[in-house]
């Protein structure tokens, strides 16, 4: 317990010293933001802020996982050490993407759309096939609510994958507006964290190290996001950028498949699923009505701004939200 909060407090403290480093030095590799031509047009003087900010709170994750590491180290069973490569992979796919769009200074410059689903589908499927392996780990998930475990055999690989791609997109759909991911995930990634501390003490030996140490993960994490947004909150002098959100996707469907928990991703997550969600039923619907729209814009968050919601009040409303969504969560763990 105490190593988790010195996590949260020293990865906190961290963010604030590197913050101002941080953005100093994206600008001077001219990393800016190039905004989407058809985004609000409250977000054009966005243009050219800072991005790619979330190596700052990944880096600190990681170094702090390995410095505040529970027991020996064994890279063939250590959950924390293979969650934190998933995530890395996954960061890195949005740093190629994020880089291309600065290269190319469009906003739609990036990766297209089967390159980069490509990459997630070979990240997300070698992930599965470790977690289906994992001793720890296996086929077999809990069904919240139910208490029951549902085996799913051979068809674990392919479902977890489509899990993946899933959440992480998501996560990158979430990150629209100053704050709105980095204070959705710094929820989420606390309720991994404590959720993670409660196993732990019903276990002993290797499998109690290993919660213990994806519970320190997150909670680094956590912190790292709290003070991260000190620098991201309206108006934003740093964005997470593709680097940053597809790192957050990856460590939250990872830290649920590790739990044995991936079908808690679309509720303790319910932010990540109303983006995907809302984007997928926009785009059946525009096709299936040959250009109407059910939402004024896709994802949700931007469909209440251009309702006149403002920015600040959305990204208080979709933390309170999953605040809420969390403390559900641990209900459905209590059957």
């Amino acid at each position: 317990m105490q190593r988790m909060v010195w996590a949260v407090l020293i990865a906190f403290a961290a963010a604030l010293a590197l913050g101002p480093w941080t953005i100093r030095l994206l600008r001077k590799l001219k990393f800016g933001q190039n905004v989407y031509e058809l985004a609000p047009e409250s977000h054009q003087k966005k243009q050219g802020t800072p991005t790619m900010g979330g190596l700052l709170f990944a880096l600190i994750t990681v170094v702090l996982g390995g410095v505040l590491h529970f027991g020996a180290f064994d890279a063939k069973t250590d959950m924390a050490f293979g969650l934190v490569l998933f995530a890395l992979m996954n960061m890195l796919i949005g740093f190629l993407d994020d880089y291309k769009k600065i290269r190319s200074k469009k906003n739609q410059g990036g990766l297209s759309e089967r390159q980069k689903l490509a990459m997630q589908f070979v990240v997300a499927a070698a992930f599965s096939a470790y977690c289906y392996l994992h001793p720890e780990v296996g086929s077999s998930i809990y069904v919240p609510f139910a208490g029951i475990e549902w085996e799913l055999g051979y068809a674990y690989v392919p479902a977890m994958t489509f899990v993946i791609i899933c959440t992480t997109n998501g996560s990158n759909l979430l990150d629209g507006l100053d704050g709105l991911l980095a204070s959705v995930s710094s929820v989420i990634m606390a309720f991994f964290a404590i959720l993670a501390l409660l196993l732990a003490t019903a276990l002993s030996g290797a499998v109690q190290d290993n919660m213990l140490n994806m519970g320190v993960l997150c909670a680094g994490a956590a912190g790292a996001l709290l003070g991260y947004l000190r620098f991201n909150l309206h108006p934003a002098q740093v964005i997470m950028g593709d680097t940053g959100s597809m790192f957050l996707g990856g460590l939250v469907a990872g830290m649920a498949m590790l739990l044995g928990l991936p079908l808690l991703i679309p509720l303790a997550a319910g932010a990540y699923a109303a983006s995907l969600l809302s984007v997928f039923i926009q785009r059946i619907y525009f096709k299936a009505t040959h250009g109407k729209r059910i939402f004024k814009m896709s994802p949700l968050h931007h469909h209440f701004e251009l309702s006149g919601v403002e920015e600040t009040r959305i990204v208080s409303m979709y933390a309170i939200v999953t605040v809420l969504l969390c403390l559900l969560s641990f209900l459905g763990l209590s059957q």
